[in-house]
């Protein structure tokens, strides 16, 4: 299984890395969690340089896509070149995104008649493109999700594993980086804002 974390020019640390750790807590044959970025390092919205390691072209064709969020989301919507590499496909992935990621998947048209969540930044943004938002973490109907706030990236991360290993693995992966002390706080919340998407 492969499972790609879109991360553009800008982009949200704790939306794209917080994903990728938790993520890369499955260790099972063939799961490789890539970061993909239009270009071959990206900036940060707070200066970290990173590395791609994938195209976008490779990422359209992952298991799972997760749509990161950061400070230039409006100038990724309006690149009309950048949004046509976007070939993503809902009947064939699982498709999430992370605050202003949603707005990546409302102009892609993928979130028809389907409400979402996203920070309260992006919100006004989001229903400008008819898109019904809710004032909730975590939201998911059929292989899509949305998650808003840039912790809430721990429920899109739950949900990926849930959807292509199980619940178990998922509450496991959430348990091991939860803080000491409050694993069990951490694992049932986690899994109570995924489980009706299931």
């Amino acid at each position: 299984m492969h499972i790609a974390i879109l991360s553009f020019e800008g982009f949200n640390e704790l939306d794209s890395l917080i994903a990728l750790g938790i993520l890369n807590r499955i260790k099972t044959p063939g799961w490789r969690v890539s970061i993909a970025s239009p270009s071959a390092q990206i900036r940060s919205m707070n200066g970290l340089l990173m590395e791609s390691q994938i195209s976008l072209q490779e990422a359209c064709t992952a298991d799972a896509v997760i749509v990161g969020s950061g400070s230039r989301t409006l100038e990724v919507v309006e690149d009309a070149a950048l949004m046509a590499q976007l070939q993503l496909d809902p009947s064939r992935q699982l498709l999430a995104a992370q605050c202003s990621g949603t707005l990546v998947l409302a102009k892609l048209g993928l979130l028809d008649k389907v409400p979402a969540c996203t920070d309260l930044t992006t919100k006004p943004w989001v229903q400008a493109a008819g898109i019904d938002v809710l004032n909730q973490a975590f939201y998911a109907r059929g292989n899509i999700a949305t998650a808003g706030g840039c912790l809430a990236s721990q429920y899109l991360a739950a949900w990926v594993i849930a959807r292509l290993v199980d619940t178990e693995a998922a509450a496991s992966a959430i348990h091991y980086v939860a803080p000491v002390g409050e694993k069990e706080e951490y694992v049932e919340r986690a899994m109570r804002n995924i489980a009706p998407y299931l």
